[in-house]
């Protein structure tokens, strides 16, 4: 679709409307604010709205539908695909809006869309609370929850979206509707799972688990094909408590490796069990005897202390993919192994997560997330520096991924980048993609909400 140039309102207009709230190119917060997390994007938007509340959302939506502009919708900005931002469009910037109010008699929160992983698990944690999101704190709420939410408590507690309750949510025709089970049923189901593709969601209602203490950090292992087959048997047979995320890679030089382990093919697994502190331990003594740990960084911890802080200004660029794996044997493990030391790339990644648990048990059809049998959640990266490298190394991502391959055709649609249309089905098999056309042509029949991994209202 060919971008259009904002041509009404002008910026003086929209500063007007939206009380010094709009910044454009002549702002010297403009390069900052127009950069996303990923690197390798360098759009230019006509202007950033940095929304203050709902009404102000509302005035954005109809503005857009009214004159035409291309509307980008901002979180956090981790859009992997650059969907959160535009080259003359305008983005609609939630990073102000972090309320949050805690309901500790009923387990709820209500929380504003422009709050941070981070920031809410913080928040959350300090009273005891905690609500599953993924694995980096500065991913804004928004974007997250809507794709899923696939992350450190996805075993106990399942996916993100099984906790979300209610949610607000500004509309196409700029209505701001509350939805629920009972509620504009339809357009609930949609957005757990659906991404931005029916509207701007402005808050959320969370359901909080009570969770003061638990066992987790990162643990490094050498890497070998066994000790990987190893580790994902582990993974998949311990209690629901226990969620892993696997990274197999060449180790960064960091200061808690020896310098004879730097360069070397590392297992780096950031893992945390949902309860009993010594339980946990029990749990990771499995794992740690998988091979003499090159660092041991478990320990008990309160679940906040899974999202350090984080560098600012960094920007990583990528090519990458994400694939559902049945399974990971030995021989598997083997090909991963040899596939990575064949990358020519700064620092080439495979990240493995066993999925299962909570996420699980959810009925395949009860949200727009169809993936609950999936084993195995693989993503595969290859991080370069160079421009002029990229389709070099998208080239070795594409093969690395069809030689993986096995029986589980889906994706997560949460780490899809520039992909084609076949890529974002996959995302939604059979049934629920009909559905979320649906419901797509209902709420948004003009796709005004296009910028996302996009489902086509019927024409």
């Amino acid at each position: 679709m060919t971008t259009q140039t904002i041509l009404s309102p002008s910026i003086s207009e929209l500063r007007a409307l939206f009380n010094g709230r709009v910044i454009a190119p002549d702002d010297p917060r403009y390069e900052e604010a127009r950069t996303p997390f990923y690197g390798g994007v360098d759009k230019h938007p006509a202007a950033i709205v940095r929304v203050a509340d709902a009404g102000d959302v509302s005035r954005l939506v109809s503005l857009a539908r009214e004159h035409g502009f291309e509307l980008a919708v901002r979180s956090g900005g981790h859009s992997g695909a650059g969907h959160c931002t535009s080259e003359g469009g305008i983005v609609l910037d939630l990073s102000a809006m972090k309320k949050l109010e805690i309901d500790h008699e009923h387990q709820t929160a209500w929380v504003e869309s422009g709050m941070t992983a981070g920031e809410y698990t913080a928040a959350v944690g300090a009273q005891g609370f905690v609500t599953g999101f993924g694995d980096t704190g500065s991913v804004g709420l928004g974007g997250i929850t809507l794709g899923g939410g696939v992350g450190y408590l996805v075993r106990k507690y399942g996916l993100t979206i099984d906790n979300l309750l209610a949610a607000e949510i500004v509309t196409a025709d700029g209505q701001l509707l509350h939805v629920d089970e009972n509620s504009h049923a339809d357009l609930f189901w949609a957005i757990r799972g659906g991404g931005g593709n029916f509207g701007v969601v402005t808050r959320f209602k969370f359901r909080l688990h009570k969770l003061d203490q638990g066992y987790g950090g990162m643990l490094v292992l050498p890497a070998t094909a066994d000790a990987i087959a190893s580790f994902l048997a582990e993974a998949d047979s311990a209690p629901d408590e226990l969620s892993t995320i696997l990274n197999i890679m060449p180790a960064p030089p960091m200061p808690f490796l020896s310098e004879e382990v730097h360069g070397k093919m590392i297992l780096m697994a950031m893992m945390f069990y949902a309860g009993d502190a010594a339980m946990g331990e029990q749990v990771m003594s499995k794992f740690r005897a998988i091979a003499t740990p090159y660092a041991d960084m478990l320990r008990p911890m309160a679940y906040p202390e899974m999202f350090p802080p984080e560098e600012g200004g960094y920007h990583p660029v990528a090519a990458s993919t994400t694939m559902f794996l049945d399974h990971v044997d030995s021989s598997v493990a083997q090909f991963i192994l040899d596939t990575l030391a064949k990358s020519t790339a700064m620092m080439a990644v495979t990240q493995l997560r066993v999925l299962g648990g909570a996420m699980g048990r959810v009925p395949a059809d009860a949200t727009a997330y169809a993936h609950r049998g999936s084993k195995i959640m693989a993503n595969l990266a290859a991080l370069y520096g160079n421009p002029e490298e990229r389709s070099h190394h998208e080239a070795w991502v594409s093969t690395y991924e069809k030689e993986l391959r096995q029986s589980d055709t889906g994706a997560y649609v949460n780490f899809l980048g520039e992909v084609d249309q076949a890529r974002v089905r996959a995302a939604y098999p059979g049934s629920t993609w009909k559905r979320l056309v649906d419901i797509k042509t209902k709420y948004d029949p003009m796709n005004l909400f296009r910028l996302n991994q996009n489902i086509s209202p019927k024409k």
